[in-house]
């Protein structure tokens, strides 16, 4: 039997659109995409599948990537954990003028390289529907191994890091925010750890930066200084912590596609 020849990517329309012009929808064929899919969706598939099984409020971009029709994947894109913190990173940066890779998750099920291709769209797909947008960011830490190559093959800048503090507590992995946030503004999980902060044990990780600039002429307002990229961490070299952020590796991801129905 002859293998199928790939259907060449191209921008998802909404065919449903009945009057002006119809939205862009995802890009993608119909053999590898990512489009959108509902909130609803998306974060039930973070809550079963990601490592850390929480979502981001901050995300409001919610992509499913399919192969061949099903979903295998989520990529949410939203605000940093500082919303206002843009400026300081690329300057006159407004709320709605930068995007942040708040939570990935891809099956076993997706071939190798199906991170970077799936983020590669992403990036297609936002420069057409979020035309506001002028850089995205996201974060990598050692607790991977991998400092970011998923990154690195997208042609991200690496801006340097800087060392997090976080606590593992009964196999879950807590910002120091969380350590550190009192009040009702805390949540229930924050004053959980703040109570168990003595059985908790804590792992002082570097987090790398990788920024994409949608348009070369906004770099101009970069306010850090880009760097070469940093080298993976040999196989075992990697910190012996739970999962990774903002995606996880082989070993913390499902054997199973979301258990939604494609979306059609």
């Amino acid at each position: 039997m002859s293998e199928r020849k790939a259907s060449a990517p191209a921008y998802l329309i909404d065919q449903l659109a009945l009057f002006g012009a119809a939205p862009v929808i995802g890009f993608g064929s119909p053999e590898f995409q990512v489009r959108e899919i509902h909130r609803d969706r998306a974060n039930a598939i973070i809550r079963r599948h990601h490592y850390s099984h929480k979502i981001v409020n901050n995300a409001y971009v919610h992509l499913g990537v399919f192969i061949d029709g099903d979903c295998y994947g989520v990529l949410q894109f939203g605000y940093a954990m500082n919303p206002a913190s843009a400026g300081s990173v690329v300057e006159a940066t407004g709320n709605d003028e930068y995007l942040e890779l708040n939570r990935m998750w891809l099956d076993d099920f997706a071939p190798r390289n199906s991170e970077s291709r799936a983020v590669s769209y992403a990036i297609r797909y936002i420069r057409r529907a979020w035309p506001k947008v002028r850089w995205i960011q996201s974060f990598a830490d050692e607790r991977c191994g991998l400092n970011g190559t998923v990154y690195q093959a997208c042609n991200f800048d690496f801006a340097g890091g800087h060392v997090s503090t976080f606590w593992e507590l009964d196999g879950e992995m807590f910002h120091n925010i969380a350590a550190t946030t009192t009040g009702e503004k805390g949540g229930p999980r924050s004053r959980w750890l703040r109570d168990n902060l003595h059985r908790a044990t804590r792992h002082d990780l570097r987090q790398f930066r990788y920024l994409f600039f949608l348009k070369p002429r906004f770099r101009k307002g970069l306010r850090l200084t880009l760097q070469p990229y940093p080298k993976a961490i040999r196989p075992g070299d990697a910190p012996a912590t739970s999962g990774c952020e903002p995606s996880s590796t082989l070993g913390d991801r499902s054997n199973h596609s979301d258990g939604f129905a494609p979306a059609r």
